[in-house]
């Protein structure tokens, strides 16, 4: 049986430095109101704590507010910046979410692509995409699993930390892993069997074959698995006139 091609939005959001940003938040808000009412399947909403332009610092505060305003379209992390965070609580803020929007939330994660962000905290460049392969692992266990976890490295310490909440969306809601830029996402991904959010802009096919093709001789090798295209989304950046 064959499946419609779905269609969704990745909204940043991105703004132009100077407006007013109650407003250009609105904005946001009112234009996932209309997808929903024009039928789009979902809307992935983004993290970003320095550049100026993009003015979300909490996708899970955005979804909480959208998901209020509309009935449909399911509503992703696009994504959370996994280096920035405890995985403990971003995995209890999702299913939190879960429960509240009635399924409707959707979990991206990446490893954060702005180095100004991780300077704040004392993080470097190169220390999040580490971060990122720990950080998914974790994460999947305590949505998967009763199993305390365990762990600890240079940023975090579990102590037999597990959720006090269980999902609510049974099968697990979609889990993205953001691959842009270096093949880390479609290694975790293919490694994992988890989706993979693939972003590009100028010329996505070339880096959307190499990045699916490194997804798949991953998942196939560590896993008997390869990422199931249907669940791919493939994401392509519009720059204005």
């Amino acid at each position: 049986m064959s499946q419609r091609l779905r269609f969704g939005i990745f909204l940043a959001p991105f703004h132009k430095p100077g407006i007013n940003p109650t407003l250009a938040l609105q904005s946001d808000l009112d234009l996932i109101q209309w997808l929903d009412r024009c039928g789009y399947d979902e809307a992935w909403l983004g993290e970003h704590h320095s550049a100026g332009t993009e003015l979300s610092a909490s996708p899970e505060i955005m979804i909480a507010t959208a998901a209020e305003r509309t009935r449909h379209i399911k509503l992703g992390t696009g994504v959370i910046s996994v280096s920035y965070h405890n995985p403990l609580w971003v995995a209890e803020r999702i299913v939190l979410l879960d429960h509240l929007t009635r399924g409707r939330a959707m979990l991206g994660l990446g490893p954060g692509s702005l180095p100004t962000d991780g300077a704040m905290i004392g993080l470097q460049q190169s220390q999040t995409r580490g971060l990122l392969e720990d950080g998914v692992a974790i994460i999947t266990k305590l949505l998967t699993s009763d199993e305390p976890v365990t762990f600890k490295n240079d940023r975090w310490d579990l102590r037999e930390a597990r959720l006090h909440l269980r999902p609510h969306s049974n099968p697990l809601f979609d889990v993205a892993v953001a691959a842009v830029a270096s093949p880390t996402g479609a290694k975790l991904a293919g490694a994992s069997g988890d989706l993979l959010a693939c972003a590009t802009s100028r010329k996505p096919k070339n880096r959307h074959i190499a990045t699916w093709n490194t997804a798949s001789s991953i998942g196939s090798a560590t896993s008997s698995r390869s990422p199931h295209s249907p669940k791919w989304r493939w994401s392509a950046t519009r720059s204005p006139k």
